[in-house]
């Protein structure tokens, strides 16, 4: 039972979001700026309103509820789908999801959301056109090649790739300029402490700290580790059900990504990784479970190393709570 007098389940999409209130019931908005406002009017005093995380459909009315005062809080979506299930909801409609949504929040306990710094924001869109044009050019790489085991069948066609690709690598260049200026002009002391841990390179250290605000969200590392999705779930029940433990994967994709890319060199020139991947492989575990626990001491590491102010100190042993 949460606190507040009243709470909202919101369901968005694109062109508009349905509301279902714990005393008012059912309404129905556009999603734009002045369906916004006419939500904000209806609200009353000590309100929560709570919603999915849905790409970008979530965003806006988020930022806008929050600058204008009202508790917001943004949830998994996987949450509500298995509350949902555990229901076994036989209906499924804007509707009926918006009340769902309210019915989890009036008997769970959701987070609290922190609207995104504007430089926060920038840097999130600026990560996610790079993404897309580093996909680009890779398709593009690759179609050079085939067209040269082909013998260049085509000479426009070859040109033309090529000027694709260098102007491919002109924005790429551009956007990681832009996101470091950034970021520099923010946490210029995190991104040079970060970058002194062996195996974490600048990418994924500017990363960090955009989607981290700077490690502010986050007091343990162990809920910074949840976050990204890099925790084990074991599956075990009585005697006869003993499943492979695995990491959650519920987290931040594109960051659990990165570290695991680090590991591979974290396992060569980060001295506590290499320890942490031999001693799990002398134990007959797999490789590629020891290059998640690297990435897990990866991840600790930085988030010892922001909340300290210290550069990265092989000797040290950290007393941090975990």
């Amino acid at each position: 039972m949460n606190k507040y007098k009243e709470t909202f389940g919101v369901d968005i999409s694109k062109d508009f979001f349905d509301v279902h209130g714990s005393c008012t019931g059912h309404d129905h908005y556009n999603n734009d700026g002045p369906g916004f406002g006419k939500f904000l009017k209806a609200l009353p005093g000590d309100s929560l309103v709570v919603m999915e995380a849905t790409g970008y459909y979530h965003y806006r009315l988020a930022q806008f509820l929050y600058k204008n005062g009202v508790a917001v809080s943004v949830v998994n979506p996987l949450s509500i789908k298995r509350f949902i299930q555990m229901k076994l909801a036989k209906v499924k409609t804007d509707k009926s999801d918006a009340k769902a949504i309210c019915d989890y929040a009036l008997t769970n306990e959701v987070p609290i959301y922190s609207a995104l710094t504007d430089i926060q924001s920038e840097c999130l869109q600026l990560f996610r056109l790079l993404d897309s044009y580093l996909k680009q050019r890779t398709a593009t790489k690759n179609k050079i090649h085939g067209e040269a085991v082909l013998g260049i069948p085509s000479t426009f066609v070859y040109r033309s790739l090529i000027r694709n690709k260098k102007q491919l690598d002109k924005e790429v260049a551009a956007i990681e300029s832009k996101i470091l200026s950034l970021v520099k002009g923010d946490r210029q002391e995190q991104l040079t402490l970060l970058t002194t841990i062996p195996g974490i390179g600048q990418k994924t250290a500017l990363f960090l700290i955009v989607v981290t605000d700077g490690f502010s969200k986050f007091e343990t590392a162990s809920q910074l580790c949840s976050y990204v999705g890099i925790t084990p779930t074991i599956r075990e029940s009585g005697s006869s059900v003993r499943g492979r433990a695995r990491i959650s994967k519920v987290g931040n994709r594109k960051l659990r990504n990165l570290l695991f890319l680090c590991a591979f060199n974290a396992c060569r020139h980060n001295r506590a990784c290499r320890e942490v991947y031999e001693r799990i492989v002398n134990k007959g575990k797999s490789k590629k479970l020891a290059l998640i626990a690297v990435a897990n001491k990866l991840l600790k590491q930085s988030f010892a190393i922001a909340k300290s102010g210290s550069p990265y100190d092989e000797t040290y042993v950290s007393v941090l709570p975990r």
